[in-house]
């Protein structure tokens, strides 16, 4: 149980940090209205997050027994899944398409729901899900659906704090904040995403040979 529970911690904070039009958003918000209002906002991209985990994991359920006799080529398949998404993060620059807006008062429930609907409307999070399940072994035989249960709570454990933080420093540094400087953080997440793929890759060939 302890494994999974630090799956699902890693899983959620994998998920949340490439920034994306959400985390954009999100520290918008935080500069613009305040740390609260940009961290409902994560907090509503984060409900999104564990709804589709938790679609990912009961389809993957469903298929249990056939992961499992397969393991080896599916976690070659999750870490490749996981380099692509790695490649896209470390390419993609979300500051290209941010525009600057005039937002009028923004209650934390505005925030919440916007940010649910923007991570909601990216159904591709869930090539994202299997890729990573696979690579940490997330969905077994061996695990009760309590033991599931706790490992979904987990991932959104993981997003909350990966939002807590991440609004906290921008916070805190907003004189010094560039905006900018997201493009060069993406390209930090996007490369350890590449090497935590290669490094998966690397261990499934050796032991497929």
């Amino acid at each position: 149980m302890l494994g999974l529970i630090g799956k699902g911690l890693v899983i959620g904070l994998l998920v949340s940090a490439p920034m994306g039009p959400v985390g954009v958003l999100c520290i918008q918000r935080t500069l613009s209205k305040g740390r609260w209002y940009g961290f409902f906002t994560g907090v509503g991209a984060m409900l999104s997050d564990v709804l589709y985990a938790t679609i990912t994991c009961l389809g993957m359920g469903f298929v249990v027994a056939f992961i499992e006799s397969n393991h080896a080529l599916l976690q070659l398949g999750g870490s490749l899944v996981l380099g692509l998404f790695g490649l896209y993060t470390f390419l993609s620059n979300p500051v290209a398409s941010l525009q600057k807006r005039q937002e009028g008062k923004v209650s934390y429930t505005h925030g919440l729901v916007t940010g649910f609907l923007l991570t909601f409307s990216n159904v591709l999070i869930v090539l994202f899900y299997i890729g990573l399940f696979a690579h940490f072994d997330f969905v077994l035989q061996t695990y009760s659906i309590w033991m599931l249960a706790g490992g979904l709570l987990c991932i959104g454990l993981g997003a909350v704090l990966w939002w807590f933080g991440i609004t906290y420093l921008v916070s805190k540094v907003r004189k010094w904040f560039n905006i900018r400087s997201i493009w060069v953080f993406n390209r930090i997440v996007g490369g350890l995403l590449i090497l935590l793929a290669l490094a998966g890759i690397i261990l499934q060939i050796v032991h497929l040979s």
